[in-house]
């Protein structure tokens, strides 16, 4: 957790992982720290679990904080680890928040409650109420109206960003550009800023962004790391080429409903031991199967190796 006292440390590329389940639905211990050792193979800036692209409303407190004990681990305080501690409870958002500070993370992320469509004072409540409880530790906003059916507004992330002291950010997951500006105009410079969204991650650096949390780095971690670095360095000529050429896996991520289509593909290459999603989630159809396989072979040459990291080959080495 030495990242914890610097969130500006955490930029660059950050990867929201999936949570692996076995084939019975079981958490895959195994599997997702395996994924993490990839990940750092990869060069990513930074790990996340529990968001969207991990399935968490299908999880249990208990299992969402052993995912996230694994993912510490397994990190060992060489990048930050940001864990998706939010929940439509107030109760278990605080409990998996504390859960999380024990285990060593360097930053919370808390999604907006969703279904019940709070106000925007409601929310401002709810951010200050979570923060409340851990002072130290910096907390950012997931904002993510596609499913949550309530969009933080920029003046409640500038209102946050001034009034709690342990509120640093947002996570933007809207497709609506002008809102990322808008947050970073009220708030300025020093407001953590992450793209959710997988086409905006690198228009967003243009604009003052520090990075992204892109579900494509699922499949494509080290073309998410050139991206930023080729950015950074001030090689637009490279970062654009990346961007384009990341479109067909971009596509791929979104045939049927993230994280099916990740998750096939990532047990296709060994990567994780099943492609098993719980319900209401159902494995891609043959149809999405197909277009999966196309995409994929369209973007090949932004597809990560998996030399070294097929997940068979540890259980062999445990037994």
């Amino acid at each position: 957790m030495r990242f914890r006292s610097d969130p500006h440390a955490i930029r660059g590329s950050i990867a929201p992982l999936v949570t692996p389940f076995t084939d019975d639905g079981a958490v895959d211990h195994t599997s997702l720290a395996n994924l993490v050792a990839w990940q750092l193979s990869s060069g990513s800036h930074g790990i996340s679990i529990g968001g969207s692209t991990g399935e968490p409303s299908a999880q249990s407190v208990d299992e969402r904080a052993a995912a996230i004990e694994t993912v510490v681990a397994a990190v060992d305080d060489r990048v930050p680890v940001v864990a998706g501690t939010g929940s439509t409870r107030l109760d278990e958002t605080i409990e998996l928040t504390g859960r999380a500070v024990d285990a060593g993370i360097d930053a919370a992320l808390v999604i907006t409650p969703y279904y019940a469509r709070p106000t925007q004072e409601a929310l401002v409540v709810w951010y200050r109420t979570v923060a409340a409880e851990f002072p130290d530790l910096p907390i950012l906003a997931y904002n993510v109206p596609s499913r949550t059916a309530v969009d933080l507004a920029p003046e409640t992330v500038a209102r946050l960003y001034r009034e709690v002291p342990s509120f640093v950010g947002v996570k933007e997951t809207t497709k609506d550009f002008e809102h990322f500006s808008r947050v970073l105009h009220l708030c300025g410079p020093d407001v953590v800023v992450w793209s959710g969204i997988e086409l905006l991650c690198l228009p967003l650096l243009a604009i003052g962004g520090v990075g992204f949390v892109s579900a494509t780095s699922n499949i494509a971690p080290a073309a998410h790391t050139h991206l930023y670095e080729a950015w950074v360095a001030g090689d637009v000529e490279q970062a654009r080429r990346i961007h384009d050429g990341l479109h067909p896996l971009v596509d791929l991520l979104f045939v049927e409903t993230n994280p099916a289509p990740a998750k096939w593909l990532l047990a296709e290459r060994g990567l994780i031991a099943s492609p098993h999603v719980r319900p209401p989630l159902i494995p891609p159809t043959p149809a999405g199967v197909e277009r999966i396989r196309a995409l994929a072979e369209e973007g090949r040459e932004w597809l990560t190796p998996a030399d070294r990291f097929r997940v068979a080959d540890l259980r062999m080495e445990e037994r």
